[in-house]
């Protein structure tokens, strides 16, 4: 893999709630290295940091300690208008609720980051064919949020996500709100847009389903990186076989059972 190139590097990421006297830690000093191209899940129990982790990553919160590079861009010494930029025209977003403007269509709504930024409309139109046709959202273009399913506002919100080429996309539990059927689906468009188009995309998930689709799935465990799994050439049953392993170790009393 290192021939890869890193997109993303942190170091001693620390990151504490409250104040002094009652302080909660909760990142303990991480280290987590991205290259291009890799689908990694982020799992973990409840309470681990896992979704602190993906705030502090992808500029939605500061860390307390530590530095991260992303790209050549050190965020960490950034400050607030420069994060905004950054966020904007570097980094794509996928949340759990969507996060659509009820007032835009769907094409609004995905173009949004775009006609904000610097893109011309030409290359903006072009981008969201391309991107609406490889979601299967294309005949969505005119409708309203309200209008079309859960799975399809997620794609609509994905493809929002991609308008801009993003340098990684960040997703928090892209599929906690779709029943099965949809969130297979939109896991597969995730899968085939990371290995066809290079989006280098940093997941959480709960899932062990979901975490099946990823090229890398790290494991947290009271704030730290407990262990990691790479899929390599498994199949996906295979792998989700593993990841179920250490779930249920991190799940359990003891991590003596492997």
């Amino acid at each position: 893999m290192d021939q890869y190139k890193t997109v993303l590097h942190a170091q001693n990421i620390r990151k504490s709630y409250g104040t002094r006297g009652n302080v909660q830690e909760v990142l303990k000093g991480i280290d987590l290295r991205v290259l291009e191209g890799e689908f990694v899940g982020i799992m973990g129990a409840s309470g681990a940091g896992k979704t602190t982790l993906l705030n502090v990553l992808a500029t939605i919160d500061r860390t307390t300690e530590g530095s991260i590079l992303i790209g050549e861009s050190d965020i960490s010494k950034m400050k607030d208008r420069e994060l905004s930029a950054f966020r904007r025209d570097k980094l794509g977003f996928i949340f759990q609720d969507y996060n659509l403007l009820d007032t835009l269509t769907v094409k609004e709504n995905i173009l949004l980051p775009v006609s904000l930024g610097k893109m011309k409309k030409r290359v903006a139109e072009d981008q969201f064919k391309s991107i609406a046709d490889i979601l299967g959202i294309k005949e969505l273009a005119d409708k309203y949020p309200h209008e079309i399913s859960g799975g399809q506002k997620q794609r609509t919100s994905a493809a929002r996500a991609l308008i801009n080429k993003p340098s990684m996309v960040f997703a928090d539990e892209p599929t906690g709100a779709l029943d099965s059927k949809s969130a297979s689906s939109l896991l597969g468009t995730l899968e085939d847009v990371n290995k066809e188009r290079g989006v280098t995309i940093m997941m959480v998930t709960h899932d062990p389903v979901a975490s099946s689709y990823c090229s890398r799935v790290v494991f947290l465990k009271d704030g730290n990186i407990y262990s990691e799994l790479y899929r390599g050439e498994k199949t996906r049953q295979a792998f989700f076989q593993e990841i179920l392993k250490v779930q249920g170790v991190l799940g359990g009393d003891s991590v003596d059972a492997l």
